[in-house]
């Protein structure tokens, strides 16, 4: 398959994906369902948006588009909250999907006519990328929703595998090559390059993501009511916020609501919807911290026995059911365990899908960073009140997703599909 047929497909399948989830009646589509999250029908339109802007318009703002300048403004995010999108004058969802199709003819044509040329098929990915972060931000729309369910749970995930939570896995001291290049990965966005050595002291992580029932133990011991395992930022907000368990979870511990439906809180599946202040908080009662972003993509993707990086933890081959949780269709996190065959060279399972982890890590530009053509992705958010996340979440495509991908969020929020993995020091 060709860089361009790969790309299409792409493109069609992030589309696909986003088409089901507003396939919904128009008063759905505009219902705001957290002022944390935008209604469904502002993403629909600001994806078709970004699209035209960047593969029809060559990202060029000046240049005329196809939407009137007032209407295109009202898909600018760093101009309209989150908060703030349910009262604009909106595209309706007739108009925002007759506005996509029309966005991703072009988009299409342009991509036949596109000349093989390093570089120039960079924003097609991007615009891939783009869309199926769209989705995953949807899907945490759909999920804080109230009223019956509106997505089918039809998703088979592999069993787990007893004894593995709360064990972990050695890593060795020495250098590694944290980021990558243009070349091994010319799809990656500008905050993971460039690719360059550092050294890391030797440390221990956890060999599968923190599960319920460990989660349960800490609010069971009290870990919500004892400031002497909170940061004096962590405590102040979960004071304030009145925390005493996961996000969804109910007062009984027991039963948790997602995406509409109650059902008991699987002991065996990662634990979700915790913030960087609870996942700090529990680190420190279970006697370890949370891993530094390098730390975790170094027991992610190096393979110490060839001194050179894995594109995947598992290897070379293309993500799939046998090595990952992704994609979206499973609605929920696989037990841990469940994917032996997509353990890293140092044995450490799940570092891909299921939730994002958060790390200790702030975020901040790898030496030498280039802003890409997208020039407020990454740049805007250096140095602010922003934790690291890695990993992906079972709703993370896999077309998006690298070893070196770098999520980063508030410390508070929690609507987000993110979990916890543990490290120590050696």
């Amino acid at each position: 398959m060709t860089s361009s047929e790969a790309l299409a497909r792409d493109l069609s399948r992030a589309r696909d994906r986003t088409l089901r989830l507003v396939d919904f009646d128009d008063a759905e589509l505009c219902r705001r369902y957290d002022p944390l999250m935008s209604p469904l029908v502002w993403d629909l339109a600001h994806i078709g948006q970004q699209e035209e802007l960047w593969l029809l318009r060559g990202g060029d703002p000046d240049r005329p588009g196809i939407l009137p300048r007032a209407v295109e403004n009202l898909y600018d995010a760093f101009v309209h909250s989150r908060a703030s999108r349910v009262d604009l004058p909106l595209l309706s969802p007739d108009q925002a999907r007759t506005y996509c199709r029309t966005v991703r003819s072009g988009a299409l044509d342009a991509l036949d006519a596109l000349p093989d040329e390093p570089g120039r098929s960079f924003p097609f990915a991007m615009v891939v990328s783009h869309e199926n972060q769209h989705d995953e931000t949807m899907l945490q729309a759909l999920n804080l929703r109230s009223g019956p369910p509106l997505l089918p749970d039809t998703s088979r995930l592999p069993r787990g595998r007893p004894r593995l939570a709360g064990t972990s896995v050695a890593v060795p001291g020495g250098p590694f090559v944290r980021g990558v290049d243009g070349i091994a990965e010319p799809f990656s966005l500008d905050n993971e390059r460039p690719a360059h050595v550092v050294d890391v002291p030797a440390f221990r992580i956890g060999r599968v993501p923190v599960t319920n029932a460990e989660w349960r133990q800490f609010v069971d011991d009290g870990g919500y009511g004892q400031p002497r395992w909170w940061s004096a930022r962590g405590w102040r907000h979960r004071q304030s916020a009145g925390l005493t368990a996961p996000q969804f979870w109910a007062p009984d511990g027991q039963t948790r609501t997602r995406f509409g439906r109650v059902e008991d809180i699987p002991a065996d599946e990662p634990v979700q919807h915790v913030s960087y202040f609870e996942a700090q908080a529990y680190a420190a009662w279970a006697g370890a911290r949370l891993p530094t972003e390098t730390e975790w993509e170094k027991a992610c993707a190096w393979d110490p026995e060839t001194t050179v990086r894995r594109r995947y933890p598992w290897g070379a081959a293309e993500p799939s059911a046998t090595y990952a949780n992704l994609g979206g269709e499973a609605l929920r996190p696989a037990p841990v365990g469940a994917y032996p065959a997509g353990a890293s060279a140092y044995g450490v399972e799940q570092m891909l899908g299921d939730v994002w982890e958060w790390t200790s890590s702030t975020l901040q530009p790898w030496p030498g960073f280039t802003p890409m053509i997208y020039q407020r992705y990454s740049q805007p958010f250096f140095g602010g009140d922003y934790r690291v996340l890695r990993g992906g979440s079972w709703a993370v495509a896999s077309a998006t997703l690298r070893p070196s991908f770098r999520n980063w969020d508030h410390p508070y929020r929690r609507q987000i599909f993110s979990g916890v993995r543990l490290a120590w020091d050696a």
